[in-house]
């Protein structure tokens, strides 16, 4: 079971109803396609907290949708940190036509998928994590978000 410590810095994501039992739901389905027990500590925030983040742990100076802080393993059962930006997320939902809440649950589950270890550098490892992401999403009845449409 994944424990979530959820954190709205931004308040736009409340209104995706039931916001806790969503992101509940996205983290036990990543545990039933890749199975761990702990703690998340997840941070729904703005395009200016995620840009902050990005620069200053990617060296990235943009803001980014999901950003993943694998714990290290003495702080278990902590798993890691995930943060999530509104706006970068609202606006890709959008250009996929998609709702909010699922595009919310798929980057759940891959930033899930990092705190464990999973990455997407290398073309094979990019199409196991994507499998991962698409056995979760598909138990919750969301479609493969990699299939063109």
């Amino acid at each position: 079971m994944i424990e979530v410590d959820l954190i709205v810095e931004e308040a736009g994501w409340e209104a995706l109803p039931d916001l806790q039992a969503l992101c509940e739901r996205a983290f036990a389905a990543g545990a039933d396609a890749e199975p761990a027990e702990g703690a998340v500590s997840l941070l729904l925030a703005d395009d200016a907290a995620l840009h902050q983040l990005n620069r200053d742990f990617r060296g990235k100076d943009k803001p980014t949708d999901v950003l993943s802080f694998p714990a290290h393993e003495m702080d278990r059962p902590l798993l890691g940190d995930i943060a999530v930006s509104l706006g970068v997320a609202s606006r890709d939902a959008g250009e996929r036509g998609i709702s909010l809440a699922d595009h919310l649950t798929h980057l759940l589950i891959h930033g899930y998928l990092h705190l464990l270890g999973h990455d997407h550098e290398a073309p094979e490892e990019a199409a196991a994590m994507e499998a991962l992401e698409i056995k979760a999403l598909a138990s919750l009845g969301i479609p493969n978000p990699y299939e063109p449409d």
